[in-house]
């Protein structure tokens, strides 16, 4: 992936007013209380500006509404554009921080040195949600599949309902001769790359293509952009399959994954589950966070579709008016509070005691550049 892609212009473009706003903000910051401070008072005020993930949206106004009954003098803004487009629009210098279900390739990472200073960026784990295969099949809830199955649908090689691979694991389930529409994201997308990583790892021999955040362009199917798009497009197509956040599936089916020999319901405890055996990425900053998650694991009950969302810091910024609206709001995100708060409204499953701890360690961090 290219760290700027030219077909983000338009979303850094949109993000880049929000950021004026919240770069020209100069209130004083009054008596303040610790960054992840529950006091009642207001302890920062000004506007902070993020983009990225559509799959935090719920959660995410979960957390703006949080942060400003505590803090009433502060602002958060945020633009669900997409993951691709809120790392972009971070790199650019657009927004304060994004939100991202995929954490910063190599290039990124090197980029965000000139964007952040020397040390870079962090990605610090906000958001634990299995990422649903969803699908509308009148008369069915559920189904079984393991994960060659899910893979030969979505390249469009298992094409009726009714498909021997798939009425072989549902036995007593009454599966129609119903074509299936594929449904995939149009735009890059984090939830995209945390799929096919799936199908990557996990049915290899089927699933050739490389992991991306954008959808094979020689798989042709139904696209359409963003988390709602695909959900709404799924929902309004009889037989359409998509992939989505699981707190976006609304009444659509949900697919049983095959796990070792066991058949895992999504769920946020499955997803949690999945995270405790991953393992971090190497060769990034003490303070980062980013996580590679086992696809192909065996745990029992453990659900492998699975996506960290992160939230994107600068190690550093201009001034310390805005590193003290960032390590607030960073801190109330991750706190019991904001993790129970995203939990109500969006159903993902809170980060552990162990990652919130080195969460708030990393968020400590960050500074005024010198």
């Amino acid at each position: 992936m290219k760290a700027i892609r030219i077909g983000r212009a338009a979303a850094v473009l949109s993000v880049a007013a929000l950021a004026l706003t919240a770069c020209g903000s100069d209130n004083a910051t009054g008596n303040q209380a610790p960054a992840g401070s529950t006091d009642s008072a207001s302890t920062v005020s000004g506007t902070l500006s993020g983009a990225g993930a559509s799959s935090q949206d719920s959660a995410m106004q979960a957390w703006m509404a949080g942060f400003t009954a505590k803090n009433p003098e502060a602002n958060v803004q945020y633009s669900p554009d997409g993951s691709g487009a809120g790392r972009d629009a971070f790199l650019a210098g657009g927004v304060q921080f994004a939100g991202s279900d995929a954490y910063m390739d190599d290039e990124e990472w090197k980029q965000a040195q000139e964007v952040c200073g020397p040390d870079g960026a962090m990605n610090i784990p906000g958001y634990v949600s299995p990422i649903a295969v969803a699908f509308n099949l009148e008369g069915v809830d559920s189904v079984n599949m393991d994960a060659e199955t899910i893979a030969k649908v979505f390249r469009g090689e298992i094409t009726k309902w009714n498909d021997e691979a798939i009425a072989s694991q549902n036995e007593g389930v009454e599966l129609p001769d119903t074509a299936i529409t594929v449904v995939h994201r149009s735009d890059e997308s984090g939830t995209t790359e945390n799929f096919v990583e799936y199908l990557s790892a996990a049915a290899g021999d089927v699933w050739t293509d490389e992991v991306s955040g954008d959808w094979p362009a020689k798989i042709q199917a139904e696209n359409a952009q963003g988390t709602s798009g695909v959900v709404s497009t799924t929902t309004a197509t009889d037989g359409a399959i998509t992939y989505a956040d699981a707190s976006a599936v609304g009444g659509l089916g949900t697919v049983k994954v095959k796990v070792g020999e066991e058949y895992v319901e999504l769920s946020a405890e499955a997803a949690s589950k999945a995270v405790e055996v991953a393992t971090p990425v190497e060769g990034r900053s003490d303070v980062d966070m980013s996580l590679d998650l086992e696809r192909d694991t065996t745990e029992s009950g453990a659900y492998p579709i699975v996506l960290v969302s992160y939230h994107i810091y600068c190690s550093t910024y201009a001034d310390q008016n805005t590193v003290d609206l960032v390590k607030a709001f960073g801190s109330y995100v991750i706190s019991e509070e904001g993790q129970q708060a995203a939990q109500d409204s969006a159903g993902n499953a809170p980060i552990s005691e162990t990652l919130r701890e080195q969460a708030q360690k990393a968020i400590d961090s960050i500074s005024v550049k010198s």
